[in-house]
């Protein structure tokens, strides 16, 4: 098949999904062709059978704002009739979901077929979706999606009480290679981090509002009164600044470890003995998941589709969006329990292995083959 993928090259869940779903169909042979206005932050332009096309963007005085969405157009236009496109998948529904629409019509008017499929991935309905600026447009696009698919159950139900859907829609889950995860802990990096007396509190975000991150920092705080550790905090984002000054506020910035982005996280994840979730909202919870694949337990908040993925009492404790003091808690009872915490781990391993991508990936070969 030709493939081809739209999403944002960030760091965020979408774009990571909609990379490593792109580099497991070619490698089993397809064509994949992604389109984003830069490289995706995880893709390997060595790996056969990857192509990247750049949107480029016209940016004329007359505009204020850059018409992305035309441009994102006009580039899957151009690369469905050269590329010989079967199928387009669009990651994130603004404005991708729209652009498909626009771009499908044009070929029409070329005697060109390009079925396309929308995911949504979940601030694209939870939050931004439903601005009222935004909201007429998006409906029609998903309406008019051949496929239309979400990352968790939790995101189906809001998107049909957010939006008069007429489609069905399918529920398909993000996924990890679990395989790839279960690395051996880094000593020398944990080393560089923490005395061997001391345990590992680690988030990894793109420190947006949504996240609050300053609720990892709080429940650090609280744990740290009880259990020698550290925080690492991987990623950066427009909340840095609030996390700096909150660390400075409570003390702990001694205790706390900014790495900054990662293009792989697998590495850091193998150091850690508990991964801090806070989120206000989580369609999905994909980096919850990449650390269960690594054995590592989760506290989490218990918000959209997180519940999907860190199963209370189980692979880790879920709490209500801002109570930190549970979170502590719980935090604190696994770290004083080896017994217990070597169950959860156990725990999170098998429960990662269930949205390994070997099961996942023909859930979507089989919707591009249906519409093909």
């Amino acid at each position: 098949m030709n493939i081809g993928i739209v999403c944002y090259p960030t760091l965020g869940g979408s774009g990571v999904v909609a990379t490593e779903l792109g580099k497991a169909l070619a490698r089993k042979g397809n064509q994949v062709h992604f389109i984003a206005y830069s490289k995706p932050f995880r893709l390997d332009m060595e790996q056969d059978n990857i192509h990247f096309h750049k949107v480029d963007i016209s940016n004329y005085d007359l505009f204020e704002y850059p018409p992305y969405g035309l441009s994102l157009t006009n580039t899957i236009v151009e690369i469905a009739l050269s590329q010989d496109l079967d199928v387009l998948h669009v990651h994130y529904a603004i404005p991708h979901a729209s652009a498909a629409y626009l771009a499908r019509q044009i070929l029409i008017a070329k005697n060109k077929t390009l079925p396309y499929i929308t995911t949504l991935h979940g601030t694209d309905i939870t939050l931004i979706g439903k601005d009222p600026s935004l909201n007429e447009v998006i409906t029609f696009a998903m309406n008019q999606s051949d496929i239309l698919t979400t990352v968790s159950q939790s995101l189906k139900n809001d998107t049909l009480k957010h939006f008069k859907i007429k489609n069905e829609i399918h529920v398909v889950p993000n996924f990890v290679c679990a395989e790839e995860y279960q690395q051996d802990r880094d000593m020398k990096l944990r080393r560089k981090y923490v005395k061997d007396d001391e345990k590992v509190l680690l988030h990894i975000s793109n420190f947006r509002p949504v996240k609050k991150v300053e609720d990892v920092v709080r429940v650090f705080a609280l744990v740290k009164k009880s259990i020698k550790c550290k925080l690492v905090l991987v990623g950066d984002g427009p909340d840095a600044k609030l996390i700096d000054h909150l660390c400075m506020e409570l003390g702990v910035c001694n205790d706390t470890v900014r790495v900054g982005k990662l293009k792989d996280v697998r590495t850091i994840l193998s150091i850690a003995d508990l991964f801090l979730l806070t989120s206000e909202t989580e369609s999905f919870g994909l980096v919850a998941l990449e650390a269960m694949a690594s054995g590592i337990p989760v506290i989490s908040t218990n918000t959209g589709g997180i519940p999907e993925v860190n199963i209370h009492e189980k692979t880790g404790y879920l709490s209500d969006v801002g109570d930190v003091a549970d979170m502590a808690k719980n935090a604190i009872v696994l770290l004083e329990d080896e017994q217990t915490m070597s169950v959860f781990q156990a725990n999170a391993l098998n429960i990662a292995r269930e949205f390994d991508i070997q099961n996942v990936l023909p859930l979507y070969e089989s919707l591009y083959k249906r519409l093909i």
